[in-house]
């Protein structure tokens, strides 16, 4: 949950493909590899924070 109480956003493994410039299957072996964190969907598809991905590609 963010602050305002509302659900985050989820990327798929397109959407952050897209972001970074590599192919979904590249996304989905980093997750699986721990280098990305992931959440599971009742699917058991693999979801990414919006957040996670912006701390990413913001670093401090």
């Amino acid at each position: 949950m963010t602050e305002a109480g509302t659900a985050e956003r989820l990327l798929t493994s397109r959407e952050v493909g897209q972001i970074f410039g590599v192919d979904a299957k590249t996304v989905t072996r980093w997750a699986r590899d721990g280098r990305i964190p992931s959440v599971r969907t009742p699917s058991n598809q693999r979801r990414y924070r919006e957040s996670d991905i912006r701390a990413i590609l913001a670093p401090e």
